[in-house]
């Protein structure tokens, strides 16, 4: 993780990177290293399966607003992300030794936090274990995954790529409409032209047979 962070550093500096993805490395002694306070602008942090027991040398991130830590080994110690990361809407705790509502009060002093994930700890187990995290935490709207309703929730990056997508149909019928107009249009007129002919030659030809008889 270290290794990976300095790496990092030599490419690009800790201050313009806002997003930063760390899955699958390995923590040292399941702490934190490398990570430190110059990363001011980060937004997104994913550290999912890290061996991670502590976040105790987690640094101040102000600006963080989704942490990722499914898949580790915490079992404590969340009220250091009110202190450092005040700012959160979205953290991914499942996977984790979360086992008791204890644990998780400590989160009562992120007022930001939407979105809440302990699928797969121990603490999914409690009788009444959903309501009693809503109560608890009565500032979030999701708990892994749903609100109170069950109603699932939306995914950011699918609506992103929907309103893309839409956008993409407007463009592509504002610029495909007008051509097609005219080439139905041109198709009439040919179509038109030919019968038109056809029956003035028909006509012709069907007078000039009449005055032949005629004459």
């Amino acid at each position: 993780l270290v290794m990976l962070i300095k790496l990092t550093s030599d490419l690009i500096s800790y201050s313009k990177v806002t997003e930063l993805v760390l899955d699958n490395c390995r923590s040292s002694n399941g702490e934190i290293e490398g990570l430190n306070d110059s990363f001011k602008e980060l937004e997104f942090l994913s550290m999912a399966n890290v061996e991670l027991t502590s976040l105790a040398k987690l640094p101040t991130l102000s600006k963080l607003r989704k942490l990722e830590l499914s898949d580790n080994i915490i079992s404590g110690g969340l009220e250091v992300l009110a202190e450092r990361c005040p700012n959160l809407t979205y953290l991914n705790l499942s996977g984790n030794k979360i086992k008791d509502l204890g644990t998780v009060e400590a989160l009562q002093n992120l007022k930001n936090l939407k979105s809440l994930d302990l699928f797969n700890c121990e603490i999914t187990n409690l009788e009444d274990y959903r309501d009693s995290i809503f109560e608890l935490l009565q500032q979030i709207t999701y708990l892994d995954g749903f609100d109170q309703e069950d109603n699932e929730a939306p995914d950011s990056e699918d609506d992103d790529d929907e309103e893309g997508d839409e956008d993409d149909d407007d463009e592509d019928e504002d610029e495909a409409g007008p051509p097609g107009e005219y080439e139905e249009e041109d198709d009439e007129d040919d179509g038109g032209s030919d019968l038109g002919e056809g029956e003035e030659e028909e006509e012709v030809g069907l007078s000039y047979l009449m005055k032949e008889e005629i004459q």
